[in-house]
């Protein structure tokens, strides 16, 4: 690891070295100006990794100004992955060799992840003594987000939320993944299950394994059976052939069940004998086929309370409830709607290759006022359709679908974006706190006074939080 020299020369001193100087003079000259105008991040560094020169992308891309870089050790400013073990610098300068595209991420001055590729070089001057270094580097964000559209991948990046319940789970996810227990995700439709399903896959060993999802709700039991286990040729008229099923297909990795509140009993009860031996016999098959499968399963109600009503087997329930995510709706995480806003227009840029700039105030103000009855899956498509209308680089409410413009006239708009974040932030807080309304004000900085006139102001009450 790059040590810190004890005793550091100051700024000025390090501008007089004279490698310091001969890169600036050399960057004097018309190709500075060029530098400055590409898209890609230029720095150079002199024999000591000090920077000598920041160019605006550089700054963009790494969120440090040029006053901020230029003087400071290379490893400072550009936190890179490689830096301590691979560093692409270090290689150019001890080889003498350019290195090129060399794949990394680094860590911009806010905190975020960026990958990159870089590239370096010897930097000499004009007797061909080597002064120094210079490195470029792309932000490969776009298109790896690109990427992951056209695969169908999908990372910890693409669940959106700074509600503290999308927090709670977000932190979480890693340490479900490295686990192999099986998950139950329970959310109203729309909210998301599926993401948080193949995001579990992504980050888990099973990774490079196949992800199958299936939606019970969509096949009656006797297809749902044959789908799942599979059939033999002559299983039954127009069994042609061998059929594997999709568990078979997620051997080694993972087999998403939506919607398993649909199902029979009588499935449910193959589907546990499954579970419990690991092995089953497909559809007019006569010896059993073992496969090795993490089950993750979604249902958009409590299973729980279709035990109760015996709809829902006991045994099986607990076989899937080893671990449990429950996903709010999106009207009650109002403050996550600007964040999904920006997050889906940025997808929608990158496949529709537009650039439309965001929402409207208007717009944004109707989006904190609507229910969202159709939740996350709803703004997506909401905003889907607003692309087709607009034209240009804001999208405005006549660019909304006509009935929801419509219904926007009958939604009463008498809280202020503010007032909403800070209603969705005290409900937050009640919950997170059991309603206990003393523990709440504390955690919110507010006397239990003014905590009960803003929970009146609001309606909120025990009840309406629950439901």
């Amino acid at each position: 690891m790059q040590m810190f020299p004890k005793n550091q020369p100051s700024l000025e001193s390090i501008k007089e070295n004279s490698d310091f100087c001969r890169i600036s003079d050399l960057l004097r000259s018309p190709c500075c100006t060029i530098l400055e105008s590409i898209s890609d991040g230029v720095f150079t560094l002199d024999l000591g990794k000090r920077i000598t020169f920041f160019n605006e992308a550089a700054e963009r891309i790494t969120g440090f100004k040029k006053e901020e870089a230029i003087g400071q050790f290379c490893f400072d400013v550009f936190r890179a992955d490689i830096c301590q073990k691979r560093c692409a610098i270090d290689e150019t300068l001890c080889s003498g060799k350019s290195q090129t595209q060399r794949s990394g991420r680094i860590i911009s001055k806010t905190g975020e992840e960026i990958p990159i590729s870089i590239s370096t070089a010897i930097l000499r001057d004009a007797s061909q003594r080597i002064i120094g270094a210079v490195e470029i580097f792309r932000d490969l964000s776009e298109l790896e987000a690109l990427r992951r559209e056209v695969c169908r991948g999908f990372g910890m990046e693409d669940i959106v939320g700074r509600h503290p319940t999308m927090r709670e789970i977000i932190a979480f996810l890693p340490d479900i993944a490295e686990s192999d227990s099986s998950v139950l995700i329970e959310g109203p439709t729309g909210s998301g299950k599926e993401l948080i399903a193949r995001t579990i896959h992504q980050l888990s060993p099973r990774r490079e394994k196949p992800f199958v999802a299936v939606n019970c709700a969509a096949l009656p039991d006797t297809l749902l059976e044959s789908e799942l286990f599979g059939y033999m040729r002559g299983a039954f008229t127009g069994a042609n052939r061998d059929k594997p099923g999709r568990f078979l297909l997620a051997d080694r990795g993972t087999l998403f069940l939506d919607e398993i509140s649909n199902t029979s009993t009588l499935f449910q009860a193959d589907l546990l004998r499954v579970l419990q031996e690991g092995e089953f016999v497909p559809l007019g098959g006569t010896h059993t086929v073992k496969v090795d499968v993490r089950l993750i399963t979604a249902s958009n109600v409590p299973l729980s309370k279709m035990v109760q009503e015996k709809s829902f087997r006991e045994d099986l329930y607990y076989r899937l409830n080893v671990v449990r995510i429950t996903l709010p709706p999106l009207n009650r995480r109002k403050e996550d709607i600007p964040l999904l806003t920006e997050h889906f227009i940025r997808r929608l840029n990158l496949r529709r290759e537009r650039d439309v700039q965001g929402v409207s105030q208007e717009v944004l103000d109707f989006f904190f006022n609507y229910p969202f009855p159709g939740n996350i899956r709803e703004l997506h498509n909401i905003l889907e359709f607003a692309f087709i209308t607009c034209k240009g680089p804001v999208i405005e409410m006549k660019h909304l679908p006509k009935d929801l413009a419509s219904e926007g006239a009958r939604i009463p708009r008498h809280l202020s974006e503010r007032e909403l974040l800070e209603m969705e932030r005290i409900r937050a807080a009640l919950e997170s706190q059991g309603f206990r309304r003393p523990e709440t004000a504390r955690a919110l900085g507010l006397s239990r006074t003014t905590l009960w006139r803003k929970m009146k102001k609001y309606g909120i009450s025990e009840e309406n939080i629950e439901t």
